[in-house]
């Protein structure tokens, strides 16, 4: 049995079809049932189960048993990254570098579905007797933040490894595609190095080095590392996020002419003799699409990526109405009422993609007959983009939310604007999520403006919404952008609150924590 923060996994074996598993219990912190971690873990489950990659495990089950929710998921034999450096000491550079191209793989498939791993290293990672790395623990580390959709970050609620932490998880809690990549740059610099970036005698003076301090090169711990090797790593490792690599493709690109030279790994590989299935596979693979990749580029990259754009190119819906009736003149309120109910239900079970596919039907329908700012409408639509963001599928959820708030201010929202405002904010919040920073920042600031407008810059509304930007610049690591917005922040809260109200001390401890608190590491 191995037990983790979160969890614990066993060793099993399934009698109805006669194989090897691994079965993960969550494991409570504190002894005590919390209903919010048994929805996150459910939730969770099914959104990783849908992740099918040779490098991640599968999931074959899932069932409750006296109260704790449990995984069943296909066992891995071989020896962990982290066990593999403490044997060898260091590992040689075409390993290092297969390896973590092989995660880059597994990222690359994870972050286009809007999964964040949030805690890679050298313990989740496993090498398998032919070769191929599992990427461990999907299950219990993506995106937390989905559970609070009126919060960017949640401070202090991000899972992680001190050692392994990117800046923006340790000053603001918050995870994107690029925090994955810093994860796996402290890794395989461990890989070259047989030492950790930072180290330190707390948690707390290694997450202040993560923020704060450079690392050392590697070439200056091993010189036989090749220069633009140690490049690429120093890039993963950048403070701010927009300054690392675009996303896990372009570093497994960077990384591939270093998986070279790779010799036998006695007592952790199979001889070469021994045939591997999966190896068979991938090498009839590299053969089949070769042509293609000089033709159409890297193979597998035009399909994705023209998949994504028209994504966000607009909602899916509105495809339903054009030639002809599509259906629609049957669409009454009635089944508007019955579409919603259903996806509720199914959203309350954690079937999201279903809930979604419910609600797009539906919605393509109802614009048709109603029109797209009938308020039945437009409460179906705000169920569609809030089912998307709960189940984690945020580049689906942000142009849904973003076209919603168009349409309703065209049409002449409320007096108030309160639910374009929302709306704005979710789409803010999908691309935060989904690593683009820059982008939400400036809608941030946009809509900050325009609440200051509507409710006044004393309102509560829009002093919130100066905390969530500074929380997000520090994030990004503009450190001197977000200690301007929390000071000036923290001065309009002292003058209309004074002192000792809550969200007063909440900012105040974000600029001068108390020693050793997380926010101002």
């Amino acid at each position: 049995m191995a037990r983790g923060g979160m969890g614990e996994v066993w060793e099993g074996h399934d009698t109805r079809l006669d194989r090897e598993v691994a079965v993960k219990f969550l494991r409570f912190p504190d002894g005590e049932h919390d209903p919010d971690l048994v929805r996150r873990f459910v939730r969770e489950s099914r959104i990783t189960a849908r992740l099918c990659h040779p490098g991640v495990p599968g999931v074959y089950d899932a069932g409750t048993e006296n109260g704790r929710p449990y995984l069943v998921m296909q066992r891995i034999h071989g020896i962990s990254v982290a066990d593999l450096v403490a044997e060898e000491e260091r590992l040689p550079v075409g390993w290092a570098a297969a390896i973590a191209a092989q995660v880059c793989a597994v990222l690359t498939a994870a972050h286009r579905r809007s999964l964040v791993h949030r805690d890679l290293k050298p313990t989740n990672l496993m090498l398998e007797p032919d070769g191929t790395v599992k990427v461990l623990d999907f299950g219990l580390a993506v995106a937390l933040d989905r559970s609070d959709g009126s919060r960017i970050t949640r401070t202090g609620e991000s899972p992680g490894t001190p050692a392994y932490m990117a800046p923006e998880q340790v000053m603001s809690g918050m995870s994107t595609p690029q925090t994955d990549l810093y994860s796996l740059g402290c890794t395989l610099h461990e890989m070259l190095t047989g030492r950790r970036v930072f180290t330190g005698s707390t948690p707390f003076a290694v997450m202040h080095g993560q923020v704060h301090q450079a690392p050392r090169p590697v070439r200056e711990l091993r010189p036989d590392v090749p220069a633009d090797l140690d490049a690429v790593i120093d890039r993963m490792l950048r403070k701010r996020p927009e300054d690392r690599p675009g996303g896990a493709e372009e570093v497994y690109r960077a990384l591939l002419p270093f998986a070279a030279a790779l010799g036998p790994l006695p007592g952790v590989l199979d001889p070469p003799s021994v045939p591997s299935p999966t190896r068979m596979q991938a090498s009839v693979l590299e053969r089949v699409f070769a042509e293609a990749a000089g033709v159409g580029g890297p193979s597998g990259q035009g399909g994705a990526g023209h998949g994504v754009a028209d994504r966000r190119a607009g909602p899916v819906e509105t495809a339903a109405g054009e030639g002809g009736d599509g259906g629609t003149s049957s669409m009454t309120r009635l089944d508007i009422a019955h579409a919603r109910s259903e996806a509720a239900a199914l959203s309350g079970s954690s079937r999201y993609r279903q809930a979604a596919d419910v609600l797009q039907a539906a919605v393509a329908a109802a614009r048709g007959v109603f029109g797209p700012n009938d308020g039945d409408v437009v409460e179906l639509r705000m169920d569609l983009a809030n089912i998307l963001f709960e189940g984690g599928d945020f580049r689906a959820a942000e142009p849904e939310f973003s076209a919603l708030a168009a349409d309703l201010a065209e049409a002449g929202a409320p007096s108030d604007g309160s639910l374009v405002f929302r709306c704005r904010f979710q789409a803010a919040t999908c691309r935060a999520l989904a690593g683009e920073t820059a982008s939400a920042l400036e809608e941030l600031q946009a809509l900050r403006a325009d609440e200051e407008r509507a409710y006044g810059a004393d309102d509560a509304r829009p002093l919130e919404l100066r905390r969530q930007i500074g929380l997000l610049q520090r994030g990004a690591g503009q450190h001197a952008e977000a200690h301007a917005t929390l000071t000036a922040l923290a001065e309009d809260l002292l003058r209309i609150h004074g002192p000792g109200h809550p969200t007063l001390e909440q900012v105040t401890d974000l600029l001068d924590p108390p020693h050793g608190g997380q926010a101002g590491v």
